[in-house]
C-alpha cells in the first residue's frame, strides 16, 4: 500500500513509519506545521508540536530513507481546534482539544489530503489495536473493523481516536498498537539509530504555549467578574469569568474564607446566562448517569432485554438498543466503570446509567464505550451533553 505516515518529530510516530517500511509498504513522511506564528508554539519537548518537531521529524525520514514533506494545517487548526476549543469553554464545557485534533486534523483534514494524492492510508503513532480495514491491507473497508485498546494500558490511546469513526479508521495504520511497552518501542528506535530514540514525551496542550490554560483563555474571551455561589445561591466570592473554572476543580478557586465545616469546596457547575460557578462539597460531583450527543458508532449495538427501556424504541421506531454490560470513560486514562448503555442512531444520542458513580463529569468531555468480550473493544464514542445524580440533572 501507499502509506502517508505522519511524523510529529517524537519517537513513537518514528518507529511506526519505521514498522510501516518494514512491511513492505510504500512510505512517505510528513510533518503537520499546526501554527504559523513561532511565539505560539512550545519550545522544547513538552509539546506535541514544539518548534524542534519539524528538525527531528526530517532528520528521522532521512535515517528510514524516506521522501519527507512539511504540510502547512495551520488554518485547519486554527479554525477546527482552537477556535472550537474557545466556543466550548465560552459555552460552559470542558473540551478535550487532542480528541478534536485527531478527529478534525490528524485524520479529517491530514487523510483528505493524502487521498486526494493517492495514498491508500495514513499511519501514525498511537497506540491502539485495530484490525480489518488498512491494517488487514483492505483500505477504505469498513466491514470488521474494530478499535481496541493497545497492549500496554499505560500507553493506550483508544480514547482519543475513537472520535475518528469506522471510515477514518479504515484508513489508518497503528504499528505500535502490539508494543508492550513505551520503553521497548524507545529501545527499538535506539537500535534503529533514530536520534529521538530518549525525547520525552508530550502531554500539555500544545497551543498553549506558557501551559497556562486559563491565562490562554483570559486573554481570548477577556474578563467578565462574576459570582461564586454555592448550590442554594449564596455568594462566597467573585471570579473573573466562568470559562476559567472546571468541573470538579478544587485549587484556584480563590475563596477568602473555607466552607463552615471546613471541608475542601470543589467546581460543581459553571453557568454561562449568569456568568455564576457553583462551589459545593465533594459528594455533589458524584453523577449516575450521563446523556452524549454526536453519537460515533464502532461496534453495532444489541437489543436490551432487561431495564426500564426493554421493548421500548427509539425514535425511528425501531427497538431500544446499545450494550447491557459494558464500560465508560470520560477522560483519557480515566478510569472505566461498568454502565448499561443505550443508544439512538437515529438521532445520534447515547444514554449510560453507570452501576459505579463518576465524579466531577463535564459536558463536552469525550464519552467512550468499551465492551466485548475482553472488555477492551471500542464500541461507541459522544460527546457528553448532560449528567444526572440520583437526585437532580446538570447540563
Amino acid at each position: 500500500m501507499r502509506v502517508l505516515a505522519a511524523l510529529s518529530g517524537g519517537v513513537d510516530s518514528a518507529v511506526a513509519a519505521a514498522r510501516a517500511v518494514d512491511a513492505g509498504h510504500e512510505v512517505v513522511g510528513v510533518h503537520m506545521a499546526l501554527t504559523r506564528n513561532r511565539a505560539q508554539t512550545r519550545s522544547g519537548s513538552r509539546g506535541c508540536c514544539s518548534i524542534e518537531d519539524s528538525a527531528d521529524a526530517r532528520w528521522a525520514a532521512q535515517i528510514l530513507g524516506i521522501p519527507f514533506y512539511v504540510w502547512d494545517l495551520s488554518e485547519e487548526f486554527e479554525e477546527r481546534v482552537v477556535a472550537d476549543f474557545l466556543d466550548e469553554y465560552r459555552a460552559g464545557r470542558t473540551p478535550n482539544p487532542c480528541v478534536r485534533c485527531n478527529e478534525r486534523v490528524k485524520f479529517d483534514a491530514l487523510l483528505e489530503r493524502a487521498l486526494a494524492l493517492g495514498f491508500d492510508a495514513v499511519a501514525t503513532g498511537h497506540y491502539a489495536r485495530l484490525s480489518g480495514g488498512a491494517s488487514s491491507g483492505r483500505p477504505g473497508d469498513t466491514e470488521g473493523l474494530t478499535l481496541r485498546r493497545a497492549v500496554d494500558a499505560a500507553k493506550d490511546q483508544s480514547y482519543v481516536l475513537a472520535v475518528s469513526g469506522r471510515e477514518g479508521l479504515a484508513r489508518a495504520l497503528f504499528p505500535l498498537g502490539d508494543a508492550p511497552s513505551k520503553a521497548q518501542v524507545r529501545a527499538e528506535a535506539e537500535a534503529r539509530g533514530l536520534p529521538v530514540a530518549s525525547k520525552p514525551d508530550s502531554y500539555d496542550i500544545c497551543f498553549v504555549a506558557d501551559g497556562d490554560t486559563r491565562g490562554f483563555l483570559t486573554r481570548s474571551l477577556g474578563t467578565h467578574e462574576g459570582a461564586m455561589v454555592s448550590p442554594d445561591g449564596e455568594v462566597l466570592g467573585t471570579h473573573q469569568g466562568y470559562f476559567g473554572f472546571t468541573v470538579g476543580q478544587r485549587k484556584g478557586l480563590g475563596l477568602s474564607r473555607p466552607a463552615e465545616d471546613g471541608r475542601p469546596r470543589y467546581v460543581i457547575e459553571t453557568r454561562p446566562a449568569t456568568n455564576e460557578v457553583v462551589v459545593g462539597p465533594e459528594e455533589l460531583l458524584s453523577r449516575t448517569a450521563v446523556d452524549g450527543d454526536g453519537l460515533v458508532l464502532l461496534a453495532d449495538p444489541d437489543p436490551l432485554t432487561t431495564g426500564p427501556d426493554t421493548g421500548g424504541t427509539d425514535s425511528d421506531g425501531s427497538p431500544a438498543v446499545g450494550w447491557q454490560e459494558a464500560s465508560v470513560q470520560v477522560r483519557a486514562h480515566g478510569r472505566p466503570v461498568p454502565a448499561r448503555v443505550r443508544v439512538d442512531a437515529a438521532r445520534g444520542l447515547l444514554h449510560a446509567d453507570l452501576a459505579v458513580p463518576l465524579r466531577g463529569v463535564a459536558a463536552g468531555q469525550s464519552l467512550v464505550i468499551y465492551g466485548g468480550d475482553d472488555g477492551d473493544q471500542v464500541l461507541a464514542q459522544a460527546t457528553v451533553a448532560s449528567t444526572q445524580s440520583s437526585s437532580h440533572a446538570v447540563a
